[in-house]
């Protein structure tokens, strides 16, 4: 479906301005997030993508809103799994707390750019050579069974081969130095530990779009669609991490409801020329995948122990 430039250009000078308002007016000094003025920005991110939501149904119908809402459950959902990436990059870069604002910030604006180029190529590959639809349907389902068995999370930031070119050719320092990417040693600019962690959580987030552009593909071609349901659900991860970060680790059913999620719109795109999944019934999976799994991890906590020996362990840059 084709958008005016002049729909697309409103839309992303909203999502620039919010971007700026955030950074220059709200976090202009280093300073640690708190809980409550988190959750507040958490509230504010999803409000305004429901009432963007009511926009899309008075303008472009209810079959698109309806996708809209669907795509941005799903990407919220998966969206969860990269707050715990977060934690164990921040706890392997030992990132002072009141600078994992400004790396999320940048970070985000990052994924924002690499997420709409994906898009534009997965619509194109997907009307060009139909089939294409069988190998993100089938990754889908094999990256579901993945994540289903996966017991703990692991970062090997080392093991990256985009950080390991940077290092290469970008000189490093090992100190932190406030929450500046880059400083001046004898003359030369050389990379900070925070800029290095960047990096990390750029690339990282370019293995879960692999996954998630997919998803939403599943539910809606709509290359605007796609994107502005992404866009809501990146742009409010920076503040749902610092609002959840601490008791997400209480979640451990929720990869399960992830899992299913992910062999679900996997399973839609393999079936989709003998039998299309309506969206209600895509939107209603979703949220009781989601609403299991987390019910179950409040019903059937895990024991200490386990989560003690779960957690990450600290290594320096």
């Amino acid at each position: 479906m084709d958008h005016s430039f002049l729909l697309w250009g409103i839309f992303n000078v909203f999502i620039v301005s919010m971007l700026i308002i955030d950074l220059v007016v709200f976090h202009k000094k280093d300073q640690e997030e708190g809980i409550k003025e988190a959750l507040i920005w958490t509230g504010v991110w999803i409000a305004m993508a429901l009432v963007f939501g009511v926009g899309v149904y008075y303008f472009m119908g209810s079959q698109t809103a309806l996708d809209y809402y669907t795509g941005y459950l799903i990407e919220k959902s998966l969206s969860v799994d990269n707050i715990f990436v977060f934690l164990l990059v921040f706890s392997y870069f030992k990132v002072p707390a009141k600078y994992q604002h400004k790396v999320l910030f940048w970070g985000i604006f990052g994924a924002l750019v690499m997420r709409l180029l994906f898009i534009f190529t997965g619509v194109a590959l997907l009307e060009r050579f139909h089939w294409i639809i069988y190998i993100f349907g089938a990754f889908l389902v094999f990256t579901g069974i993945k994540l289903a068995f996966e017991k703990d999370k692991e970062v090997h930031p080392n093991r990256n081969p985009v950080l390991i070119l940077v290092r290469r050719f970008i000189p490093t320092i090992k100190d932190y130095y406030g929450s500046q990417f880059f400083v001046r040693r004898m003359g030369k600019l050389v990379a900070t530990p925070l800029f290095i962690v960047l990096i990390v959580i750029e690339t990282t987030d370019l293995v879960f779009a692999l996954d998630s552009i997919p998803a939403i593909l599943a539910i809606t071609r709509d290359e605007f669609i796609v994107y502005s349901s992404n866009a809501f659900a990146i742009l409010g991860l920076r503040a749902l991490y610092f609002a959840v970060s601490g008791i997400m680790r209480l979640f451990h059913y929720l990869h399960y409801g992830l899992s299913l999620i992910l062999i679900f719109v996997g399973v839609k795109m393999l079936i989709e020329e003998f039998y299309h999944i309506p969206t209600p019934y895509a939107l209603g999976f979703v949220a009781a995948s989601l609403t299991i799994s987390i019910v179950a991890s409040i019903l059937y906590p895990q024991e200490d122990e386990e989560l003690v020996e779960g957690s990450p362990e600290k290594t320096s840059p």
